[in-house]
């Protein structure tokens, strides 16, 4: 029996382990919480669990040694430890992160050793690369040209769970998705580079209609323009890779910027109610009035939709934060995560769609869609969680297997690896849904 090993426990797990077990494979999960780990497997006879820690490295050689391929499901700055011990012990690795040019620099080795690491192995990064390039190369292989490119996903709450001002609850990573928020945008479109600095992110956000679920927002998702190089099509004048939002995050999330409520800087908060906090973070005397005073200092009305949101989240009250020396980000995400985290029987929703403009020699243009749209609950699996770790236990599967020869440092976007994987996604109702031949109109705007 070929044995798999999994570090870490964390919230987008528990489907990698069912699936390997369910396949027949020994699983042990190596995480700091056995507990977790205890659940995920249950009784089966082929699970087992083991309390480790990352600095336990002579614990994490044996482990390694023992099973015949390792997941690394940790932060994505463990991984280099994890692959240098997985080179040196020639075991194949799989993870769900991008490759990081600390990872990258192991390819030699890999291949030396006689490995693959497969990397960015999830949803996004995953399914978005194995979906992009499955139409890519449809379109050059009849000759064609992509001359515009758009890549969207979104972790949402389903629509009848999105039911607050942001419009958003928290599925998984909950800083992660608030820390996102301080990140620049930078991408090609009709043949201009554009560069959004942090403080616009959220202004201006595209939109599109989603099949079955409405209008959705677009902001831009980092830096865009190495895909250009990734997916093989230097012909393109767009290439914009984007986050699907709700109506209501983005405004919301733009003026909590303003008001430094997502800021990394220290501040003593000791004994301060929050409408103080906000008053210390854009210099107002002193708290009372404290939504006209915000609505003052960023030179809006006072009755704007982002300021309904940030006083639902009780950023205005007198309420005391019981907080000490701490910065903006930690106390706003932990009130945000408080009051918007997904309920046990709600449903969340991953949305993804790629829009492509392809021309061909014969002068034909055609809009051409991928979409996929999955739902789950915390009862059962979430969508994020399914989306993110079926495709890496169906690449583990294919490892063992023999299924996948390549070796080195790879992410999906060989023919060989994401043709398989997409076709094993959609039979576990997991599918990318094409449309060709659509008019010009449909294009995004």
């Amino acid at each position: 029996m070929q044995k798999v090993l999994i570090l870490g426990a964390g919230m987008v797990v528990k489907p990698i382990v069912t699936y390997l077990l369910e396949k027949g494979y020994q699983v042990t999960v190596a995480t700091r919480t056995k507990s977790k780990a205890d659940a995920m497997i249950g009784s089966h006879k082929n699970g087992f669990s083991i309390a480790w820690t990352i600095d336990d490295t002579e614990g994490l050689a044996k482990l390694i040694a023992e099973h015949d391929l390792t997941v690394s499901l940790l932060p994505w700055i463990h991984h280099i430890m994890v692959a240098k011990q997985c080179i040196a012990l020639k075991k194949n690795m799989v993870t769900t992160s991008y490759v990081k040019p600390e990872m990258q620099a192991f390819d030699q080795a890999a291949k030396d050793a006689g490995i693959i690491i497969l990397n960015e192995l999830g949803l996004d990064p995953g399914i978005d690369h194995m979906g992009a390039m499955r139409i890519i190369d449809h379109v050059h292989g009849k000759g064609g040209k992509i001359e515009e490119f758009y890549s969207i996903c979104g972790a949402l709450p389903a629509p009848e769970a999105a039911d607050n001002p942001f419009r958003y609850k928290f599925s998984w990573s909950p800083k992660g998705v608030v820390m996102a928020g301080n990140n620049d945008g930078k991408y090609l479109r009709y043949g201009k580079i554009v560069t959004v600095p942090t403080e616009d992110l959220f202004k201006n956000p595209l939109s599109v209609d989603f099949p079955e679920v409405g209008k959705l927002e677009i902001y831009p998702n980092r830096d865009s323009l190495p895909y250009i190089q990734l997916y093989g099509i230097p012909e393109t004048k767009t290439m914009m890779r984007g986050t699907f939002r709700f109506p209501g995050w983005c405004e919301s999330i733009d003026v909590m910027k303003a008001l430094k409520l997502i800021t990394s800087d220290k501040y003593d908060f000791t004994g301060k109610i929050y409408a103080e906090f906000v008053a210390m973070l854009i210099g107002a005397k002193d708290a009372t009035n404290i939504r006209k005073k915000a609505a003052d200092y960023l030179k809006i009305d006072e009755k704007s939709y982002a300021l309904d949101a940030i006083e639902w989240l009780g950023l205005f009250s007198d309420e005391l934060m019981n907080r000490g020396e701490d910065t903006p980000f930690e106390i706003t995400s932990d009130v945000m995560i408080a009051k918007m985290e997904l309920g046990r029987t709600e449903r969340d929703m991953v949305a993804m769609q790629h829009v492509f403009l392809a021309s061909y020699p014969d002068g034909r243009q055609e809009i051409i869609k991928s979409s996929m749209l999955d739902f789950g609950t915390l009862a059962t699996d979430t969508a994020i969680a399914r989306t993110v770790a079926l495709p890496a236990a169906i690449g583990v599967e294919m490892i063992l297997k023999g299924e996948i020869t390549e070796k080195g440092v790879h992410i999906p976007v060989i023919p060989g690896i994401y043709n398989p994987i997409l076709n094993r996604l959609e039979d576990l109702n997991i599918r990318m849904v094409e449309e060709f031949g659509l008019p010009l109109s449909e294009n995004i705007k």
